[in-house]
């Protein structure tokens, strides 16, 4: 049957339209399948026996500090070290990148990478604490490294009583911050807040971003929750005391925390690159990237 001029013109149009959206639908795929990758690659390494726990002033956490600084290296930063001592004498390095001398007020990404290290002759690797965290920070370096706004903070020392965020809030006293956002704990899909939803974020202090975290999860799967299991007492635990966030509240800066919550599997052996649910955790990580580029 013959086919119209008009007929066959409409007709390309559509396979037109149709290409378009299946490579727009490959292209989201793709970005989604290497932003998994991409952490996956980044968890294993800092949990690997390698970086034997990460612990403060270990050999191991000299490690995890070499990969980081590649890697921000690679994504083109210009990258810092700033030592500080601990109360046990061992010495810690947080890593910068980004202005922290500039006068503009700066948006502060942080994440802390050391960990518990090895105790007893057993090892603990902290995957997902705070493994998952740095890899979601090298993560959303990369998209941001033409932002001129945003420092760049892995810091070292959360588990000796955060001498780390304590050094870190010392050295940008002076320096304008308009918003402090702490990655702690993103990769685990095993504690959700209503037992139901695995594919969940907590987003604390961001309840005054909620309509815009809503837009741009519109269509997503994510299940976002402000408060830390429905407690007031444990939101306020977390956003405020044991985060690495605590030294920035007082000097009034707007802090946001994202975290997937602690599990069994917290500050234990079982804490393993295996144990997370990698493709939640990305879908985390572009939710938090997209926000971050949409400030």
């Amino acid at each position: 049957m013959p086919v119209s001029a008009r007929g066959a013109k409409i007709f390309f149009i559509l396979i037109l339209l149709l290409s378009g959206l299946r490579a727009q639908a490959d292209g989201d795929e793709g970005d989604c399948t290497r932003l998994e990758s991409s952490l996956k690659r980044d968890v294993e390494f800092l949990s690997d026996s390698l970086c034997c726990g990460r612990k403060t002033g270990s050999q191991g956490a000299n490690e995890a500090a070499f990969y980081i600084i590649r890697r921000l290296v690679n994504h083109g930063y210009d990258v810092q070290t700033k030592s500080f001592s601990t109360t046990g004498d061992a010495v810690g390095h947080n890593i910068l990148a980004g202005s922290i001398d500039g006068k503009k007020p700066a948006i502060l990404l942080m994440a802390y990478y050391d960990g518990l290290g090895k105790m007893g002759g057993r090892l603990y690797p902290g995957a997902d604490s705070n493994g998952s965290g740095a890899a979601a920070l090298l993560a959303i370096a990369e998209k941001l490294k033409e932002r001129s706004d945003v420092i760049i903070a892995f810091v070292d020392g959360h588990n000796a009583n955060m001498a780390g965020s304590e050094a870190l809030a010392a050295l940008l006293a002076k320096r304008p911050l308009r918003m402090v956002v702490n990655l702690d704990i993103l990769g685990s899909s095993l504690a959700p807040p209503d037992k139901f939803w695995k594919n969940y974020l907590i987003i604390l202090g961001g309840s005054a971003y909620q309509r815009s975290f809503d837009k741009l999860n519109s269509g997503k799967t994510l299940h976002l929750y402000y408060n830390y299991y429905n407690s007031r007492s444990f939101t306020d635990l977390f956003y405020r005391k044991v985060g690495d966030q605590k030294p920035f509240f007082s000097r009034g800066v707007p802090v946001l925390m994202f975290t997937s919550g602690i599990t069994l599997n917290t500050n234990r052996e079982s804490d393993t690159f295996e144990s997370l649910d990698y493709s939640v955790f990305a879908d985390r990580v572009d939710l938090i990237t997209r926000w971050l580029q949409a400030l």
